[in-house]
């Protein structure tokens, strides 16, 4: 299970930059690949028009990246369940970030190489062909099942040179992980006070705060006070081009009300079904005294738990984990704040389907 995963049942590969990470080789093609992890078989994949794709082998915890021709270009490396990966000595995986940073930092000017940042705010070193990331660490319960930590521990992107310079710009890396909306992160974590946040009210199922589930996107707007969404995301219909497919607006972010806004299409527009509160900077709302924003994930989740053990609520998980109340279609996420993980919520009508 990978949430037990102990580091000696992990394999320890070692980094060697630009060239190649454990017995995988840049310019390896897709059977070399297969070959060199033990005839392991890819579980998911998705294919670009020029015929570059990432396919993910969940077992080994990796995802490979390959060049049209079908050669390996880059490969990330899963935080809990990926194998450890070295560079000159310094371990990369499964750390503390800030004191992972550090390292690389002093490793980086020792040899004179430039340490950059990535839009997560993260260590990014072209000359290594490295970008460093973060996700909430997991562990086993007394009774053996995941549960979720505070922590964040740190992950790898490691590439060949022809995406070095900048990995997730390259269209290759934004077909695995689109970041393009995303707000960067210029290397501090700020968690705005409790005292310095908006109190908002919930009504389960029905809205949020001045929100209600079923508004359209103007009336989202004129309800936060004519704030412009800072991004937005959407989406061409299925294998349509963006030439001829329709662009349908799935969420908009808006960073001074510190929340995004779901959307589902209803008579040909957009329609408010879902929010999710940051957790950073957005509002606080309670629900029956235990509030959901900007708190310790795990404290939350105890308290979930603990009510559930009294008959008073049903939990239910999200896609990701998250835990939720039964009946309620809200669940408890966690968000990043540097070196640690606070609580966020999303928050959705009685149709939503959340899917992480």
């Amino acid at each position: 299970m990978w949430w037990d995963r102990k580091p000696e049942g992990r394999r320890q590969w070692v980094l060697d930059p630009l060239v190649g990470v454990g017995p995988l080789r840049f310019g390896m093609d897709s059977d070399e690949v297969r070959a060199a992890l033990g005839e392991v078989s890819g579980s998911r994949s998705q294919v670009a028009r020029d015929g570059s794709l990432w396919k993910s082998y969940d077992g080994l915890g990796l995802t490979a990246f390959y060049v049209p021709g079908m050669l390996l270009a880059g490969v990330a490396v899963h935080a809990a369940l990926g194998p450890r990966v070295s560079l000159a000595g310094v371990e990369l995986m499964d750390r503390v970030p800030s004191e992972m940073s550090a390292d690389l930092h002093r490793l980086a000017g020792g040899q004179g190489v430039r340490v950059g940042a990535n839009w997560g705010g993260d260590p990014e070193i072209a000359a290594w062909g490295l970008s460093m990331g973060a996700v909430q660490a997991w562990e086993t319960s007394a009774e053996g099942y995941p549960v979720r930590t505070d922590r964040a521990i740190t992950q790898a992107l490691v590439v060949g040179p022809e995406l070095a310079d900048d990995p997730y710009g390259t269209g290759l890396v934004t077909l695995w992980q689109d970041i393009r909306e995303e707000p960067v992160n210029t290397g501090g974590w700020p968690v705005t006070a409790d005292q310095d946040r908006a109190r908002w009210e919930w009504t389960p199922l029905e809205g949020v705060g001045p929100l209600r589930f079923g508004m359209t996107v103007d009336e989202v707007i004129a309800a936060l006070g004519d704030e412009e969404p800072a991004s937005r995301r959407g989406s061409f219909p299925h294998y349509a081009s963006c030439e001829y497919g329709q662009w349908t607006l799935r969420e908009d972010r808006f960073d001074a009300a510190g929340l995004t806004t779901h959307y589902r299409q209803r008579g040909g527009r957009p329609m408010l079904g879902a929010v999710t509160v940051h957790g950073r900077t957005g509002p606080r709302i309670a629900h029956d005294g235990l509030e959901l924003i900007g708190g310790q994930v795990t404290a939350i989740d105890a308290a979930l738990v603990e009510r559930a053990e009294r008959n008073e609520i049903g939990l239910v998980y999200g896609c990701s984990g998250d835990l939720g109340i039964h009946g309620l279609n809200m669940f408890v996420r966690a968000a990043r704040a540097g070196d640690r993980l606070i609580s966020e919520a999303r928050f959705c009508d009685a149709d939503w389907e959340d899917h992480g």
